[in-house]
């Protein structure tokens, strides 16, 4: 497994920036070497970096505007050799709570991915600090390695 990570956020106000950069802390603290890309591009993203998607989901279920481009450029890859953590974060009183997460995962899945393990979909009506849920995720997961 690679020690560097690749964290790419998908964001409209901000707060999966936010989430971003308290998981990059902790990414850092576990020894990895970590880059964050707030407008995603697959041509820029180390070779073997393991992947961490994290996207809030903007309109009726829709991918922010700057992750938009990056989704479609998987579309045309084969990511067979790609290992993803996917955070979504999303406000359960919508029905399409935590869409761009899901759509992020399917692209993934599509183009053979590999996931590392079950996506986390953070509702912010439960956790107003959604950063809090992810990092005491993260940690849990990273200390599995």
């Amino acid at each position: 497994m690679s020690h560097h990570l690749t964290i790419l956020v998908g964001s409209v106000l901000g707060a999966a920036e936010y989430v971003a950069d308290a998981l990059s802390a902790v990414a850092k603290d576990a020894g990895y070497q970590v880059d964050i890309q707030l407008t995603p591009d697959f041509e820029t993203v180390t070779a073997d970096s393991t992947w961490l998607i994290c996207t809030s989901t903007h309109g009726a279920g829709e991918l922010p505007d700057n992750i938009q481009p990056f989704a479609a450029q998987l579309k045309t890859q084969d990511l067979s050799g790609v290992h993803a953590y996917v955070v979504g974060l999303g406000d359960s009183s919508y029905d399409t709570f935590c869409y761009a997460a899901q759509t992020m995962e399917k692209v993934l899945s599509d183009q053979q991915a590999t996931l590392i393990c079950e996506p986390l979909y953070i509702d912010v009506l439960n956790h107003p600090i959604p950063e809090e849920k992810a990092v005491e995720w993260f940690s849990q997961q990273l200390a599995k390695k």
